[in-house]
């Protein structure tokens, strides 16, 4: 390690780093707004400036900015320079000359970079007293606001909006000495990334609308560490909440999980949490409500759990200590995977080939270290946004590590990798049923349907493989990107393929797998990643019970039963008709949930659920990484409870003697990894809730915290006690333990000097690395290298269309197909239109233009929308939005008849 001084001192300091990412790491605090630890260095706000000398005996040294000099050894710098510090002082002042006096009223206001940087400069006083410049600002859609007078053109937001993320409609506009960030006329930001935005600019030319309709300032906010509920990734968020409404979510790093960045649908989807259409109140049907209150609620429900035999309905978005918790209610033989047979099917069948087989399941960042990638049916876009955030970065990073290699660069050197790399890009295939955005960064694109992409997939694995049987009948036109594909999956050294459940085929899912023990063969440290359709998908399939058709045969046979269903709605796994049967032959229908849906409205006793950030709970991902997620605050309304503390309440009520006087996460975690083997070591996603620092919990609110007593004014004037957490080791006050509390109990960043959320480099082991002490989850999985499973060789036949019948296929979107972020008011302007879509040459035969009512049939079953013709389909292939609220379950892939 080369050993560099720093105002004399000596440091041993990482190699293949810059002068301010290393000052960083070691504690220093350095001026910067340009530099990003995602993005590396471009020098453009000579912000960083430091002295460099030459050696020990230079005593005039010169100005350097730190992000754009790489760390050698034997390097002099000086931070502490009066004449660095001069300069760093007066960059600011230049900066500000045309920056608005209008901190009080800017949502970034106490947790600005820019007012954290202009501190510790030392600049205080503006001179400046001519006209400032100013700008007219844009409607960017209803994720984001813009005040473009506050901007300091550090650059930050176009390089992360359009090279980062890859987004084309934001830019920067100049003409003569005036820049302009934003868009070329007003209109919605494309990019489903674009929230991050609020924060990259270290100042307040973009912040969160959502946030501002009911603002809150940053310290006043009570907050926890949580995860995203809303796709199978498990993203790492930390959750806002103030007057008993969550405000905000914001990026919780994870080094191995989502880094810097989440997408929109996590950012803002949590709105459903403060919807007019949550269920806040106890229900017995025909009694008045205001007859139910908590003791009416469980003496009617001790006879329904004693008098009549118990059948359970899981939930893949329900955590893992209320599955478990229903499922010690009624008994693993009554408990149900709330999803239907070809999903829990297709599902157990991922969970198979991680678990049995050892294939080696890949995080997101080494899907972003991977030098070749290949998807084989999955829209990733849409089904897991930031895999597809991390298969860009893997595109660019693959050139960008070529052109270091040839050159004398270091990586993050970002602006000169650029002019090196130009339009060069890593190898990316990406194969699925209908045209995709990772086409345009894609080597290789393909477009059909999901029995032909298998054969493309095994035809791949023979190619890596040539003792397993050839795939017969492969077209001519198709062998040639087999063989582009088999030879950069050979040549990669860190190849990753991507599947999933959403096209609807397990040949699909077994020809990934076929190539991954393909390259494993030969040796290659080949991974996998699997997408899961729901945040706790995952962990339910690990639970290995039956579908949610076995319930529905249950209760054929015995409808006098009580039936629980537990945050699920039923209509959205199966169709109407089923859905209805099921329902109505229920003897007893219970139902715990937090928002009104299609199964609440038949409920016979509805029970109000904690959404995610009134629960503590445990989801596992599309790895097999268990994480959990944190109470953000206690809801205001005493009966609404976590649905696995109801379910230990009526645990009591059936067998008394073996309740408890609590129950606590950790030790509902315990008794679920002492049944089910499959979950060991579980337990160490999080401490235990008698967790202290020198006795003392860790404090939920920041200590800049304040309006506890006004809070309450229109109650009691003095202050009330503060609310106790059994739960955890996290306290509702600003009072607690003042350090760095271990990484998975962070529920901010925050650090003298640094208030807004570029803090976190204070609690990194170094800039842009892992956390201090970073718990990143519990991997159930374990990867076997050199375990190499059975190939499978049923290849499927060619597809044949079948006249007059259609292939019916779901067409997830970002915005709408998720259940709970459909709720939010602001993502649902963003939700696309209903339409059915068809090939252009299927459209044709049926004798209909674009716009013409067509109604999808399959026995009794029947649906109509509009038409959207699509060139890039496959004939005999028909798309329909997947998950929209106004829609019915229809019966993905299967063979329906069209109706003009």
């Amino acid at each position: 390690m080369p050993t560099i001084f720093i105002d004399n001192l000596p440091y041993e300091v990482k190699e293949g780093k810059n002068l301010l990412e290393t000052c960083l790491s070691l504690g220093f605090d350095l001026p910067y707004f340009c530099w990003h630890p995602a993005m590396g260095s471009v020098g453009a706000c000579r912000q960083c400036a430091v002295k460099i000398f030459k050696d020990e005996n230079d005593s005039t040294g010169r100005i350097m900015m730190s992000c754009m000099e790489a760390v050698k050894e034997g390097l002099r710098l000086s931070i502490a320079d009066p004449t660095a510090r001069a300069f760093r002082k007066q960059n600011i002042e230049w900066l500000m000359t045309n920056h608005p006096h209008d901190c009080p009223v800017c949502d970034e206001g106490g947790s600005c970079h820019l007012q954290d940087m202009t501190v510790m400069t030392g600049h205080d006083y503006r001179r400046y007293t001519f006209k400032k410049r100013t700008h007219v600002n844009q409607y960017l859609g209803p994720l984001l606001n813009h005040e473009m007078n506050r901007c300091i053109q550090c650059y930050r937001c176009v390089r992360f909006y359009r090279e980062y993320a890859g987004g084309t409609d934001l830019n920067v506009f100049g003409a003569h000495h005036h820049v302009y960030f934003g868009r070329e006329k007003d209109g919605v930001l494309e990019s489903p990334f674009s929230g991050n935005l609020a924060e990259v600019c270290p100042t307040g030319v973009f912040t969160d609308k959502t946030l501002k309709q009911h603002y809150t300032r940053k310290w006043d906010l009570t907050s926890a560490p949580s995860i995203c509920q809303h796709c199978s990734m498990g993203c790492n968020i930390i959750a806002g909440e103030r007057y008993g409404k969550l405000r905000c979510i914001v990026n919780r790093y994870n080094s191995d999980v989502n880094g810097y960045f989440i997408c929109d649908k996590g950012r803002y989807g949590y709105e459903f949490v403060n919807s007019v259409s949550r269920i806040a109140e106890p229900l017995i049907r025909n009694q008045p409500v205001e007859a139910v209150n908590e003791t009416a609620l469980m003496r009617h429900l001790e006879g329904l759990v004693t008098q009549f035999p118990l059948v359970g309905i899981g939930s893949p978005r329900a955590s893992m200590e209320s599955n478990f918790a229903l499922m010690e209610l009624v008994g693993k033989e009554n408990f149900f995977q709330g999803t239907n047979d070809d999903q829990a099917y297709l599902e157990r069948r991922m969970v198979e080939m991680l678990q049995q087989d050892g294939l080696p399941g890949v995080s997101l960042k080494a899907i972003e270290n991977a030098d070749a990638v290949l998807i084989l049916g999955e829209d990733i876009w849409n089904t897991a946004p930031m895999m597809a955030l991390a298969v860009r970065q893997s595109v660019m990073k693959t050139a960008a590590d070529q052109a270091v290699q040839q050159s004398s660069l270091a990586n993050w050197h970002d602006a000169a990798i650029k002019e090196l790399v130009q339009d060069k890009k890593g190898f990316l295939a990406n194969i699925t049923v209908a045209d995709a955005p990772l086409n345009k960064l894609a080597t290789i694109s393909a477009q059909d349907c999901p029995d032909n992409i298998a054969r493309l997939g095994f035809a791949i694995a023979q190619v890596l493989h040539p003792v397993l049987p050839p795939v017969s009948g492969i077209p001519e036109n198709d062998l040639q990107k087999i063989q582009l594909i088999a030879t950069a999956l050979q040549k990669a050294e860190r190849p990753v393929i991507i599947t999933g459940s959403s096209s609807c085929s397990e040949t699909v899912i077994k020809a990934a797998y076929n190539i991954v023990q393909s390259l494993r063969a030969t040796g290659k440290d080949a991974g996998i990643s699997f997408v899961f359709p729901e945040c706790n998908s995952m962990g339910l399939a690990l639970m290995n019970v039956p579908s949610l058709e076995n319930a529905l045969e249950r209760i054929r046979t015995n409808s006098d039963c009580t039936v629980i269903v537990l945050e699920n709605d039923i209509f959205r796994h199966i169709v109407p008709e089923k859905a209805d049967m099921f329902l109505s032959r229920c003897k007893h229908l219970v139902v715990m949930d937090s928002l009104h849906n299609r199964t609440t409205e038949k409920a016979h006793v509805l029970i109000p659920s904690a959404t995610f950030a009134e629960a503590d709970g445990t989801l596992v991902n599309n790895e097999g990484r268990a994480q959990h997620y944190y109470q953000v605050y206690m809801p205001f309304n005493p009966h609404i409870k976590e649905s696995w503390k109801w379910l230990d309440k009526i645990k009591k009520l059936k067998t008394p003697s073996a309740g408890r006087s609590a129950l606590h996460p950790d030790e509902c975690l315990a008794e679920l990894e002492s049944v089910l083997p499959q979950f060991e070591n579980i337990t160490g996603v999080m401490p235990s809730h008698q967790f202290r620092i020198n006795g003392q919990s860790i404090p939920r609110e920041p200590h800049r915290y304040s309006g506890r007593t006004a809070m309450r004014a229109h109650i009691a004037v003095s202050e009330a006690k503060p609310l106790q957490d059994g739960d955890s080791p996290l306290t509702y006050t600003m009072e607690g333990y003042p350090g760095i509390p271990p990484e998975s109990l962070t529920p901010f960043f925050w650090s003298p000097g640094w208030n807004s959320g570029q803090a976190v480099n204070k609690y990194q082991q170094e800039t842009g690395g892992a956390l201090r002490n970073e718990n990143p989850g519990v991997m159930l999985f374990k990867h076997n290298k050199d375990h190499i499973g059975k190939f499978i060789t049923d290849y499927p036949d060619p597809f044949t269309p079948i006249p007059g019948k259609y292939l019916l296929l779901p067409q997830h979107q970002l915005f709408g197909s998720e259940e709970m972020s459909a709720y939010s008011e602001t993502l649902s302007e963003l939700i696309p239109d209903m339409v059915i879509a068809l090939s252009g040459n299927d459209a044709k035969t049926l004798g209909v233009t674009d716009g013409a009512m067509i109604a999808i049939e399959k026995n009794e079953f029947s649906y109509p929308l509009p038409l959207k013709i699509r060139n890039d389909l496959k004939s005999g292939i028909v798309l329909v939005p997947a998950g929209y609220q106004a829609m019915p379950y229809f019966p993905w892939g299967s063979w329906v008849k069209l109706r003009v």
